[in-house]
This record gives structure tokens, C-alpha cells and sequence, in this order.
């Protein structure tokens, strides 16, 4: 078995220290750190110890949370923290039976969105729990640029909320061009959530699209050697002219 200087579980935590890594902006690098996301398909109950209502001693809590799955599928759609658990169930709904294999998949439904920011309406598969997070934060646009990115899991929903912060930041006359009105209003509704637009750019990027927009910012057209040749003797002899005394006739 190889030996290395570091473990392998911190391999990806290194990479971001050196190279075109560590040059990416500070405030994408603070992105990238891990947070836990919202509970969905458990609910811990946030204590360490609690009395046991069988004999009233005081016995341990343990919250484990459910493994969840997560297909590709997921990363095109909103839905809404929700995945695939995997478990078992009794045959014939009999404890006494053998436990078979089952896993249990959120409900999906495609439906027609409305964004205010952007004005277009979006087909997008979503679950149930998603809709009725979109009613509580008062409208899809709400939903989106208040819901953290470890919440939405989605790269469709970052996608569009870089989109939104965009237009944002921009003010952008293409919305509503004939209705400067509610252009105006619309940017005022959703003006809490504004950020500077270098650093809209850099929302919902994943690290390979960060990397290669870092690399298009720092790449530079080879000059040719000729024209820098060209340039260096045509300031030598300015120099040079500069530098022979000026002779004037006298009348």
C-alpha cells in the first residue's frame, strides 16, 4: 500500500491552496466550503440527551442522518432538497416475513415558471415539496435568490440565480424595454438581494468553469517578436535624437 505525505480525504482541500487554484477569487473559494443542508427526509431533534418515555431514565439521542442519493436527473430540475433513500420493507406487509429491498423516490411534476427578473417562463421539473417552498418564499425569483446553495442542490437553480444577480447588478434595459415603469419596479422588489457584478459572474460555477474562466482572464495573446523588436529600435533612435545637440542658424 503507497504511502503518502497527506491523507487522500484532504487531497481536494490542498489542491485549492497552490496553482490557478489559490488564484480564484476569495470570496468563490468561500463558496466552495461544505455546509450541511437542510433537513428533508429526517428531522433531528437537537439534543444529546433526553428522558426515555419507556422507563424515564436518561438515555442518549442519536441523530443519524438518512443517507440520500442524489441522480444526475436532480442537478436539471429544483427539487427542493429531496432525493432517493434506499431501505428495506416487510413482504406482504408482514413483520414476521422476509425484509425486501426498496427505494422510495420523491414525486416529479413538470411545471411552467414565471421569472419576474429574467421575464421568461421556465419548464422545469420539480417535486411537490419545491412548490409549495416557492409559496412560502412568495414567488419563484424569491425562491431562488433566497435559497442557499447546498438547499437548492441544483445546477439549473444556480444557473438562474447567477442569471438573475446579473441582471441585477447590471440593470439591464433589455427587461421590459417598452415599460420602464415596471422595469424600475421589479428592480426595486428584488433589490435586497444586489451584489457586485465581478462577483455575480463567479455564482454557481463549478470549480472546472471557475478554472477555465480564471484561465480566460489570465490569458494573454503571444506578442510577435518582430513587433517587439520593431518598438525597442524605433526608441533607441528617438533616444537618440534626443541626446544629438540641436544646431540653429543664426540670420
Amino acid at each position: 500500500m503507497p504511502l503518502y505525505k497527506y491523507s487522500s480525504k484532504i487531497w481536494d482541500a490542498l489542491k485549492l491552496k497552490s496553482g490557478i487554484y489559490a488564484r480564484l477569487p476569495k470570496h468563490y473559494l468561500k463558496s466552495l466550503e461544505l455546509k450541511e443542508p437542510t433537513p428533508v427526509h429526517w428531522r433531528p431533534l437537537g439534543v444529546q440527551y433526553r428522558l426515555s418515555p419507556k422507563t424515564g431514565q436518561k438515555e442518549r439521542v442519536q441523530d443519524v442522518p438518512i443517507p440520500i442519493y442524489y441522480p444526475p436527473e436532480s442537478q436539471n430540475g429544483l427539487w427542493g432538497g429531496e432525493g432517493f433513500v434506499s431501505g428495506f420493507r416487510y413482504a406482504h406487509n408482514d413483520k414476521m416475513s422476509n425484509r425486501l429491498p426498496k427505494t422510495w423516490k420523491p414525486q416529479l411534476l413538470k411545471r411552467e415558471l414565471y421569472s419576474e427578473i429574467l421575464d421568461h417562463k421556465f419548464t422545469i421539473t420539480v417535486t411537490p415539496r419545491t412548490l409549495d417552498l416557492i409559496d412560502a418564499a412568495f414567488g419563484f425569483d424569491f425562491y431562488i435568490l433566497k435559497t442557499p446553495k447546498e438547499d437548492l442542490n441544483s445546477k439549473l437553480g444556480m444557473d438562474l440565480k447567477r442569471a438573475m444577480l446579473l441582471r441585477l447588478a447590471r440593470k439591464d434595459t433589455q427587461l421590459y424595454p417598452d415599460d420602464a415603469v415596471t422595469r424600475d419596479k421589479v428592480y426595486n422588489k428584488y433589490k435586497q438581494f444586489e451584489i457586485p457584478e465581478d462577483e455575480a459572474e463567479w455564482v454557481g460555477l463549478t470549480l472546472e468553469e471557475a478554472v477555465e474562466k480564471q484561465r480566460q482572464l489570465e490569458h494573454k495573446e503571444p506578442e510577435p517578436q518582430f513587433k517587439v523588436c520593431a518598438e525597442k529600435l524605433i526608441e533607441e533612435l528617438h533616444i537618440q535624437k534626443l541626446s544629438e545637440p540641436h544646431l540653429t542658424e543664426n540670420k
